[in-house]
């Protein structure tokens, strides 16, 4: 069982090493291939948009197939146009590269957690969960600082070492796991199986908050590498040391969100969260000094992967019976706010004229998604008394 837990760790680590990478990466790639700040963020946004469009259609279609083979074709297209990024030798090229290693995430990392329920005991199930998540974190940690600290000799190399390690990951998925083909040959139709969320206006309020909240945290991340070289006069290397202690801050509140449940209650935890975030999005541009703004984004970050577990928790419980096509679709709604994060980093940062926009437009997200997720309801008694049961529990 243990190989298992390492191999849904292990492509979580990659799926969000690639798909944070090019932020750090934006004022080399920009200069690389001449193009303006105002659409250097589709470079991002590309492969955000792909992940996003199709994830709606793999989650859902992938309930009917054999998830091993789901996985791995979702993998093996990962891992090559991940490392055809390499190659790219135009801006264009490299967004086509981008989008189609999207697409190939969005088949990817929804087996992951269709996966887990199918391989592992039940005891085990929650522990898995927690260290798949963990990868995520991880790669932020780890991974993008690594992947920038490759770039300093060439910015090819970190597309080509996460698309050949994925390479390697897909031959241990071959030979590891086992086939997982559906208990029925029934295959409801996409559009069927959105229906309940598509009815529940606790589900519409949730999954508008969540793509708020998702907007002014990826907007505020889509140029913050842009901004420290701008700001800072970093160079890549440097950078992607900021990124780690981002990344540590991300698994740091991942780590502590049970504690954080356990202790002031799901819905005061987000609330007293949403509230720091709006502070800090909002000051945190002007601030001049490194290590303080260093500081204050490692408290954001944590308190976001304090706050995404929990929340993902109150979206999944909406309905026990379809919760793989909930996966499926905040996986859509995230990287649809990352996409389009993207793009409005871009027009703010430029006609703006600095990063300090783009913090008041954070802000403005977060708290508008606080309010959308209290008026919906998503954090009622019932789901506060299940969380604090279920954090108490583990």
């Amino acid at each position: 069982m243990r190989k298992f837990t390492a191999i849904f760790f292990l492509i979580m680590f990659m799926i969000g090493t690639d798909t944070f990478l090019i932020s750090p990466l934006l004022p080399t790639l920009q200069t690389q291939f001449g193009v303006s700040t105002g659409i250097a963020g589709w470079m991002l946004g590309a492969y955000t948009l792909g992940s996003a469009v199709f994830a709606l259609l793999a989650g859902p279609l992938s309930d009917g197939w054999n998830r091993r083979t789901v996985l791995l074709c979702g993998l093996l297209g990962f891992s090559i146009s991940t490392i055809m990024c390499g190659f790219a030798d135009s801006f264009w090229t490299m967004c086509l590269f981008r989008f189609l290693a999207g697409v190939s995430a969005a088949f990817t990392a929804p087996q992951v957690w269709a996966s887990i329920p199918a391989v592992m005991p039940a005891s085990r199930i929650s522990k898995t969960m927690g260290i798949a998540f963990a990868g995520l974190a991880a790669s932020q940690a780890l991974g993008v600082p690594i992947g920038s600290w490759l770039a300093v000799t060439h910015w090819s190399v970190p597309f080509w070492t996460i698309g050949f390690a994925s390479l390697l990951l897909a031959a241990v998925v071959f030979y590891s796991l086992p086939d997982l083909k559906p208990n029925t040959s029934e295959r409801a139709s996409i559009l069927r199986r959105y229906v309940p969320l598509i009815m529940s206006g606790k589900a519409r309020s949730g999954f508008l908050a969540y793509l708020l909240l998702h907007l002014g945290s990826g907007t505020s991340f889509a140029f913050i590498g842009k901004w420290m070289a701008d700001r800072f006069e970093l160079p890549i290397g440097h950078i992607g040391t900021v990124m780690m202690f981002l990344g540590f801050g991300t698994l740091l509140g991942s780590m502590i969100s049970a504690y954080a449940i356990r202790k002031l209650g799901r819905a005061n935890a987000v609330i007293s969260g949403m509230l720091l975030l709006v502070v800090l999005y909002t000051v945190m541009p002007f601030i001049a000094n490194l290590p303080i703004v260093t500081i204050g984004y490692l408290i954001i970050f944590a308190t976001l992967g304090i706050m995404f577990p929990m929340v993902m928790e109150a979206l999944t419980s909406l309905n026990a019976s379809i919760r793989g096509t909930i996966s499926s679709l905040a996986n859509s709604t995230m990287n649809g706010a990352n996409t389009l994060g993207a793009w409005v980093a871009g027009l703010l940062y430029v006609q703006f004229n600095g990063y300090s926009s783009i913090g008041i437009f954070s802000a403005v997200c977060l708290l508008l998604s606080l309010g959308t997720f209290l008026a919906g309801g998503i954090f009622g008694r019932k789901a506060e008394h299940t969380s604090q049961e279920s954090a108490s529990a583990s």
